[in-house]
This record gives C-alpha cells, structure tokens and sequence, in this order.
C-alpha cells in the first residue's frame, strides 16, 4: 500500500517505520522543516530502540517530506499522528489535528482511508467525518488509537496485545483495509464505534496510571507500619484477576500519556456532568508523590539545603530520551529549590534549558563526592553498579531507590546506606 503520514513525531515516526517493514511505501509529512531535513539526512530524531536501525534497512520505502501534497493525493492510507497537548485546563488541544484536516481536505478524494492515530477527545472523529463530508470529501475515518510503550515502541508495534479499530456504522470497507495494512502483525481485532476506539485508548491508560498510583498509595502506608511493599505487590500481583504489571512502587508516573490523558478524561467527565472520583484520586496521589519522597528523605538525612546529591535518570522511563511530565525533572527541581547542590545523569536525555542544575558527562562525575545518590530512572546501567566502588567515590552513604529497581542486598552489603519506596 501507498502509506502517507501526517506528523513525524514519536508515533509518527514508529508508525512509518514498522509500516515500511510490512512492505507498504511510506512518505512523513511534517511542518517542522528542520525535523524533515535530518530525516532526510538519515537521522532520526528521538531514541528508541530499534528505531533508527529500521529507518536504514527500509530507506528505499520510507520517504520524508515539507510539502506532501503530491503524496497525500497519490496515499491508499493516510495517518495523522500529530499531537494533542494539554491546554491550560488540562484538555486536549486538537489546533494540530485541525491543521492537519485544513491540508489533507484540498487533497483527499473519495477512494482514500484517513487513520486517526492521535489520542484525540472523545467524538472528535466523528466531527471530522462530518466537516469532510460537509466539504463533499465522502473519506473513510477509522479510529486506531496506538498503546505502544516508550522505549519498547517497536516491539509493541510488532506484538501489540490488541488492534482496536472504530469505524462508522455504515462503513464496509475500511476493517479490511486495515487488516491488510497490518498483515504479518498477528493479535486479535476489537471492533467498535468511533467514539469506542477513542474511549478504549483514555481508559486504557487511565486504568494503568490508576494502579501505579494504588501502589504508590500502599507504599506510604507500608512505611508507617513497617511492611515492605514489594512483598505486598508480589502477594497481590499474582492474584490473576490483579496481575503483576504496574505495580512497581515508585517516585511516579511521568510522559507524553498518563498524565496528559488521566487529566483530559477527567475534564471530558466534567463537561459531562459526571464526577470522575477515581480519576481525580489517581491524579491526587502522583501529583503529591514526589513531595511526599523528598520529605521521606528530609527524615532520612536531614536538610537538604548544602548537601551533594547525585540524581541518576533525567528521562521519565529508560531506554527513552522523553522528559514530558519527567518526576526525575520534578524531583531534581524540587532538591533544588530546598537547597541542596544537585547533579544528574542520564545515558540519552538531557536536563531542560531552564532547570539550574549540571549535567554530570559520566556515572562516575554524578557519584563522586556525593552526600547522597537516587536513582529516578530505573536505567539497567544504573542497576549495575559496582557498589564498592560507589561507597569509594561517595561522601556519604545514602542509596535512595526511587524506583525499587536497585539491589537492596548488594548495596547493603557494601556499606551503604538502602532508602527504597515503601522498603522496609
């Protein structure tokens, strides 16, 4: 198939990729000229594993583009991955997926398909529909929302747990275009209604923000009575009508979706006249996590103002340069503002512009001398610590695992100090 993509962005760019690995031609259109002149370059212009190796091995059917008028009027299938970025209440800002529409509708016609692939509010797909058909563009929309996981994009994209594809009642064709766009990607269909599929995609994340918060939440109670909270989420987790996934306590939830869709749910639910409890508890508890920690660590060491603190992880996950919504970024802020002479490292993201704290080069430069290390990014390098060699370049002996990602024993039995989240 003859594949155009409008937004070169995270989801954009997999998209095309894993598309040109299927065997479709694939043209990115983005407005970002500099973005479309590294691609061009060969460069991509985010981390993510896999990623740029695939953009390699299928140059020959993946294309960037400024101007894709030509390849908009010549796609069987066109994508729209643009974002949609909170406003100033926490909504949806759809202005990039309606200037998306203002070009496609010069270009479409009647035999094509147009893929929302942009989390977007609910009936927002439905309007689309409409304002073409109001333009006499009689275009096929299909709702294919993504649940692919920063730093396992590609392979979520090659074993997704689920396709989910809304489509219009009177719509015959489309779920078999589809189908045969993604030929080769084996998992099974959910089918439903426009406003379905957009549904699907906020309650999806909204359940899983909604269980690392619930742990987070046990967390605080398991260190008032002395319980450690990875026994709790061991003990709970295999229970299967619980399961084990997201409930690794930790400094919380961070990126370009959770929290951007657990608030936007809950502003869709206001304007409806419904009172989002759940919803409103989830966002409480990660809003409040990290101040929550920082006094943890103020009981711990004492003021912070003076102290050298070594923040290891920038990035709001690993294997990610993303730092949207990063708590890495808000906790390194937060041990700032009380005073203490911070210094972070991560092995991809960089620290933004604005935040006054150096950026260590190495491992090592973050370590030495420090009073205190977290670890906020539950990096593999950062769990691979030689941890003598730590307690050797450190001042002080305090290990903080803000993820429960660390080696409490190991660390231990080096000298140091273990502060873990909930750890006994």
């Amino acid at each position: 198939m003859n594949v155009c993509i409008i937004g070169a962005g995270y989801v954009g760019l997999t998209t095309a990729a894993v598309l040109a690995k299927l065997g479709h031609t694939v043209h990115c259109i983005d407005e970002n000229e500099q973005k479309i002149a590294a691609l061009q370059r060969g460069e991509i212009p985010i981390y993510e594993p896999r990623l740029a190796e695939l953009f390699t091995d299928h140059q020959s059917r993946l294309f960037s583009h400024h101007d894709g008028q030509k390849h908009i009027q010549e796609a069987d299938v066109i994508f729209i991955c643009v974002g949609t970025p909170p406003d100033v209440k926490g909504k949806p800002d759809v202005s990039y997926v309606n200037r998306a529409i203002d070009m496609l509708i010069p270009h479409v016609s009647d035999h094509q398909t147009l893929v929302m692939k942009s989390t977007v509010p609910i009936g927002t797909n439905e309007r689309i529909y409409e304002r073409l058909k109001n333009e006499g563009k009689h275009v096929r929309v299909v709702s294919n929302p993504e649940f692919l996981r920063e730093g396992s994009a590609v392979y979520d994209s090659f074993h997704p747990d689920r396709i989910v594809i809304g489509l219009r009642d009177d719509d015959d064709r489309s779920l078999s275009v589809m189908q045969t766009l993604y030929a080769g990607i084996h998992a099974p269909y959910v089918v439903t209604s426009l406003s379905g599929a957009e549904m699907i995609k906020y309650a999806a994340n909204a359940f899983l923000a909604t269980k690392i918060s619930f742990i987070n939440e046990m967390a605080r109670l398991c260190d008032t009575y002395g319980v450690d909270v990875v026994d709790v989420a061991k003990g709970i987790g295999l229970d299967g009508r619980i399961g084990p996934h997201f409930l690794q306590a930790g400094i919380g939830y961070g990126g370009s979706c959770f929290p951007k869709d657990v608030t936007a749910l809950i502003q869709m639910a206001y304007e409806q006249m419904v009172r989002p409890y759940m919803l409103e508890a989830t966002k409480a508890v990660n809003d409040t996590q990290i101040n929550w920690y920082v006094q943890k660590m103020k009981r711990t060491l004492g003021e912070l103002a003076g102290r050298r603190i070594a923040v290891l992880g920038i990035a709001f996950k690993p294997n990610t340069d993303d730092i949207r919504e990063s708590p890495a970024v808000l906790l390194i802020n937060k041990l700032h503002a009380h005073g203490a002479d911070v210094i972070a490292h991560d092995p991809k993201a960089t620290l933004p512009h604005d935040v006054a704290v150096k950026q260590a080069k190495t491992i090592d430069e973050a370590v030495k001398k420090a009073d205190a290390l977290i670890v906020a990014t539950d990096w593999d390098a950062y769990k691979q610590l030689n941890w003598e060699e730590v307690k050797r370049m450190m001042n002080g002996n305090a290990v903080i695992d803000g993820r429960n990602s660390l080696p409490r024993e190991a660390i231990m039995n080096a000298g140091l100090h273990y502060i873990g989240v909930g750890r006994r």
